[in-house]
């Protein structure tokens, strides 16, 4: 059976400290979300425990297109991508996480950011609200769930 979630949560890996953070919030007003950093069971398995987050990413970053563990992240993060109601961007991100809020705006999706851009960009009208901070996420939750 396919699970549901409320939200998809996307960013960069080298932003993990923050979106971290941002599913706490999450858990704390008990609204079910998808983050890759702590569902996706081959990239929380990848490299070795004595890598870095920085080293890890590197060396991914190296493994061709179709292998194995790139196609598995992909087909895993697509399905709980199209098996959430709502995206959240966690800024900065890099091109990955701008083609997911691309794919959930596509499919019809509410979405939403919280960080701050570097530049104005017409396309970051696809989010419905852009929250300044973890506070005006954590109050948007509060009134919203």
């Amino acid at each position: 059976m396919k699970k549901e979630y409320e939200f998809f949560i996307a960013g960069r890996t080298r932003n993990k400290d923050t979106i971290l953070k941002i599913c706490n919030i999450f858990d704390r007003h008990n609204v079910s979300y998808y983050c890759f950093l702590k569902n996706d069971e081959t990239m929380n398995s990848y490299g070795n425990e004595n890598q870095t987050n920085e080293e890890k990413m590197e060396e991914f970053e190296k493994l061709g297109l179709k292998s194995d563990i790139v196609l598995n992240i992909f087909n895993q993060d697509l399905e709980a991508e199209k098996s959430s109601k709502k995206f959240l961007l966690v800024l900065p991100a890099g091109k990955s996480g701008h083609i997911e809020a691309g794919i959930a705006y596509g499919m019809g999706k509410k979405c939403y950011a919280i960080g701050e851009y570097d530049a104005t960009d017409s396309l970051y009208n696809i989010f419905e609200e852009i929250f300044n901070s973890e506070e005006d996420l954590d109050l948007f939750l509060s009134d919203n769930y």
